[in-house]
């Protein structure tokens, strides 16, 4: 939140000749001394503020600093306004229109923007879902490790992390932080994390390998498998991995896909029904043959 409200700060005071600290506290609800600490974070990012004593004094930026009143363009302001909805989609509570008033009071442009791009973040499960980023963003801020039980394809299991930050990665949220269990940074997905709790135990931040930060694991390349599909899907194709994906041939579409996981490649596959078939690996083609064989035999 500090960083939305260094924004406001900083458009209030290119908005305006000159304002007063406990103006911009009673604004942005913080305390006078919050803000004093807010405008020296701007003087040490550069931004020349000046401050004047007595009864005409105040806080404003330097004199012909102030080339441009509009701080952001039409499309930054828009991509803030759709991030901003977009976050409110798994908030417990709308900052958007509060933000938007404090970043430019009856500017009612900036808000027409809300509904040019609209990003859902939610699922179907948002009420729970809110409840956990809200959670994990307090225990990130305190640096307060918490609990929970995970559910993956070995069973359930109950789990302590130190939470580093939440990340949206392709379709899903996770949660990225230092697993006490197995004493190593661990990437864990919310929609299977339940009964999480905050504990009263403080940590202290390591550092994080930069390979292990990033969401780069979803896309990782340990394995390829080549598989032929008819033309009749080839929409589904593009869709989900754009033009000139696949090769077209007198048999149908030969597609090389490269992955980490073969449980995502079956589960995919099993959506195309009879239009997919693997062509090799060997091994890969003879595991999904059994998958299929397994799922057959439970209709016989």
């Amino acid at each position: 939140m500090k960083l939305y409200r260094l924004i406001g700060i900083l458009t209030v005071l290119l908005q305006n000749d000159k304002t007063t600290a406990l103006e911009l506290a009673r604004r942005f609800e913080v305390s006078r001394r919050t803000i004093l600490r807010d405008l020296d974070s701007l003087c040490g990012a550069g931004i020349p503020i000046v401050t004047t004593r007595g009864g005409d004094g105040g806080i404003a930026i330097m004199s012909g600093y102030k080339i441009n009143k509009n701080v952001l363009t039409t499309d930054e302001l828009q991509s803030l306004v759709a991030g901003l909805k977009g976050l409110d989609s798994v908030s417990k509570q709308s900052n958007f229109e509060s933000l938007m008033l404090k970043l430019a009071p009856g500017n009612n442009a900036i808000v027409s923007l809300s509904g040019s791009i609209v990003i859902d973040l939610s699922s179907h499960y948002k009420d729970s879902l809110s409840e956990k980023i809200a959670l994990l963003k307090q225990a990130i801020s305190e640096r307060r490790a918490v609990t929970f039980d995970y559910y993956y394809d070995k069973g359930e299991m109950s789990r302590e992390l130190e939470p580093y930050f939440i990340q949206f990665i392709w379709s899903a949220w996770y949660v990225f932080g230092w697993c006490r269990l197995r004493g190593d940074f661990r990437r864990f997905k919310l929609g299977r994390l339940w009964n999480l709790s905050l504990t009263d135990e403080r940590f202290e931040l390591r550092e994080v390998p930069p390979e292990q930060a990033g969401g780069g694991f979803a896309f990782s390349k340990q394995h390829n498998v080549k598989i032929l599909f008819d033309k009749s899907v080839r929409y589904r194709l593009i869709e989900e991995y754009g033009l000139n994906c696949y090769e077209e041939t007198a048999d149908g579409l030969l597609f090389s896909l490269d992955y980490s996981s073969s449980d995502y490649v079956f589960s995919w596959l099993l959506g195309f029904g009879d239009k997919a078939r693997i062509l090799a690996p060997e091994a890969t083609r003879a595991k999904f043959a059994a998958l299929v064989k397994n799922i057959f035999s439970l209709y016989h």
